[in-house]
């Protein structure tokens, strides 16, 4: 019998039969939560194939575990469940394939605020980009607030996981995608050309975009700041730089 209940921002399974059929079934596990139990047998076994799957496993404890199961029988693992699944980089490049267009790509960096994450998937839909690439790490995942946040884009929208932004954009550049960093001390956004193979890299309020991944960026570009608070909310920043993509792609020209 599946063991599962709702929470806040995700769905929970828990138990190690419950845990151990939904990976082997290939459900959309978010990460994994272990206590410092006995990791043999069936536990280490759930490990063992969370991380052949790409699941990220967090070391948690005994009373986090109760707490997140109101205590229930956890037997020292959990596990959250996406809202909807995740996609591949084929699938996306599939897509602008298939409308004609350049590739219009958002990564996402280390977003944690699922409010944000989905205020961006929402925008990302809305004008035309192709999907959006964040990492299974220090990012949120697709929980249900995420869903409810993008207004339901996320159901028609990719979102594609992957292990190392700063390897994922080497990838993509040997493919011929021109990469821009949303920060500071950038060219000015509406004097950027935005041709080619885009792919818009957004980071979170707090840090920004990271050092490593940055310094892999073609561009940054920014946007002015006229007031004494100088960060803006990284949804409405990227909103604005969305835009300006899409309307270089419309062709749409300034009064």
């Amino acid at each position: 019998m599946l063991e599962q209940m709702s929470q806040k921002d995700n769905q929970l399974i828990f138990g190690r039969n419950a845990v151990l059929e939904a990976i082997k079934a290939g459900t959309a596990v978010d990460k994994l939560f272990v206590a410092p139990t006995e990791r043999k047998g069936s536990l280490g076994r759930i490990i063992s194939m969370a991380k052949e799957a790409g699941i990220p496993v967090k070391d948690v404890t005994v009373q986090k575990l109760d707490a997140m199961t109101g205590n229930q029988a956890h037997q020292g693992v959990a596990a959250t469940i996406a809202a909807a699944a995740y996609a591949s980089m084929e699938e996306i490049w599939e897509s602008a394939r298939k409308k004609g267009e350049k590739l219009f790509l958002i990564v996402a960096d280390e977003i944690e605020d699922p409010h944000n994450l989905g205020a961006l998937i929402r925008t990302a839909e809305c004008c035309g980009a192709h999907g959006i690439v964040v990492p299974k790490r220090r990012s949120a995942g697709l929980s249900p607030t995420v869903y409810k946040s993008s207004a339901g884009a996320v159901s028609h929208f990719p979102v594609v996981r992957v292990s190392n932004l700063v390897s994922f954009v080497d990838e993509m550049k040997d493919k011929g995608v021109w990469f821009y960093c949303a920060d500071m001390d950038g060219q000015t956004w509406c004097q950027t050309d935005f041709g080619g193979h885009v792919a818009l890299v957004i980071g979170s309020e707090g840090s920004g975009v990271g050092r490593l991944l940055k310094e892999k960026c073609d561009f940054t570009v920014s946007l002015p700041m006229q007031g004494r608070i100088n960060s803006l909310n990284a949804s409405v920043a990227g909103g604005v730089l969305m835009y300006e993509i899409a309307r270089q792609r419309l062709a749409i020209q300034a009064r």
